[in-house]
């Protein structure tokens, strides 16, 4: 069977979590040694051939046009370039791990990733510009042309039914699993990252200048991620009386000027801009306490490595933040500054431990054979 699959998500050198899911998804299918031919594009002006991941298999093959990359997106969206025919083989079926600007021949099968719907939900979080470009996308269309529509969660389940009147049948959720960088799981339920590794840590603390008491934060510095709620709730818990630094890090996203004076204005806080994957499993054990109120989430991986890092984790009771960590982090009202103050003291100053979360249940393996089951459908 042929499987051509859009890796344009993975062209950047930083990647998000999208980027994380295509990457650390594909590397498990590539793992499988099944008899499929995977075909993976990308287009680019620029040469990005550093940042594309180096997959060795026979049975994979690489792809690649130089258009400029406006003209390939509107010819793209004109339906004048479908990009199963550029394969120039029969292409069984077409994986797109995010929405992007895509035409398909109306033969080809076709399973596409929605992560989360908060352009919909939450369009006052995003700039004009970015919103115009959700829409021009047609997310809808192209969830109606999908024969599978993978989600991470039901809550992003339930928000593609109900926002775009799509059928629950042919939407099956997938749990995204725990990053390898972060570590995986083993045979014993909850294993976390129990490695004493002091000369690192160390180093870790060393490289970013960081106390040996702190609160930690880790997303992308945007509106959706509540980070100014953050450090409001920091202000008011005076968690910087008792030596708690506040650590916010994360690639710079958008309409984060506000949130970016208010990092280097307020005493306690420090940002430590993008990190690096070989540094984060530390840097989270290193923490306290990990926060992550969100307003609107589609899974929340970086609370996933927070608590496989053994790290007490503070989340928000909304999307689906309570549905997939409900039962292992302390929620939220993402809205209330006071609520939030409070469950950081109350957590700093209990010894009272969640129950460990279940590795188990998100193992990029077990995702693999989800994922390469459904082809066979």
């Amino acid at each position: 069977m042929n499987i051509a699959i859009d890796i344009r998500s993975l062209m950047n050198k930083q990647r998000t979590g999208v980027g994380e899911y295509a990457y650390e998804l594909l590397d498990a299918v590539f793992k499988n040694a099944d008899d499929n031919q995977y075909f993976l594009f990308y287009n680019s002006y620029k040469d990005v051939s550093d940042n594309i991941p180096k997959w060795n298999y026979e049975n994979v093959h690489y792809l690649f046009t130089r258009w400029p990359n406006k003209l390939f997106s509107l010819f793209t969206w004109l339906g004048f370039i479908k990009l199963d025919r550029l394969i120039k083989q029969k292409v069984d079926w077409f994986f797109a791990p995010n929405i992007n600007f895509l035409s398909l021949s109306r033969k080809t099968k076709f399973i596409l990733t929605v992560h989360d719907l908060s352009f919909e939900i939450l369009p006052e979080c995003y700039t004009w510009k970015r919103r115009l470009w959700h829409k021009a996308l047609r997310p809808k269309k192209m969830c109606r042309r999908a024969d599978i529509i993978l989600t991470p969660s039901e809550n992003t389940r339930r928000d593609v039914m109900r926002e775009w009147w799509i059928e629950g049948d042919k939407i099956k959720v997938l749990y995204p699993g725990l990053s390898s960088v972060i570590g995986y799981p083993s045979n014993s339920a909850g294993r976390q990252i129990s490695d004493n590794n002091e000369p690192r840590s160390e180093e870790i603390k060393r490289k970013y200048g960081l106390p040996d008491k702190y609160i930690l934060y880790l997303g992308t510095i945007e509106p959706r991620k509540n980070i100014l709620g953050i450090i409001e709730a920091y202000k008011k818990s005076l968690l910087l009386n008792d030596k708690y630094m506040l650590v916010v890090a994360g690639a710079s996203g958008w309409k984060n000027e506000e949130v970016l004076e208010s990092l280097e204005k307020t005493t306690g806080v420090k940002y430590i801009g993008y990190v690096k994957d070989e540094d984060k499993a530390m840097l989270y054990k290193n923490a306290d306490l990990f926060v992550f109120p969100s307003l609107y989430e589609g899974f929340g991986l970086p609370v996933l490595e927070a608590l496989a890092c053994g790290t007490p984790v503070i989340t928000s009771d909304r999307s689906s933040l309570s549905e997939v960590f409900g039962d292992h982090a302390t929620l939220v009202n993402p809205n209330n500054i006071s609520e939030i103050s409070r469950a950081m003291k109350v957590v700093l100053n209990s010894k009272i431990e969640t129950p460990k979360i279940d590795l188990e249940k998100f193992d990029w393996g077990k995702v693999a054979e989800k994922f390469l089951d459904l082809t066979n459908t």
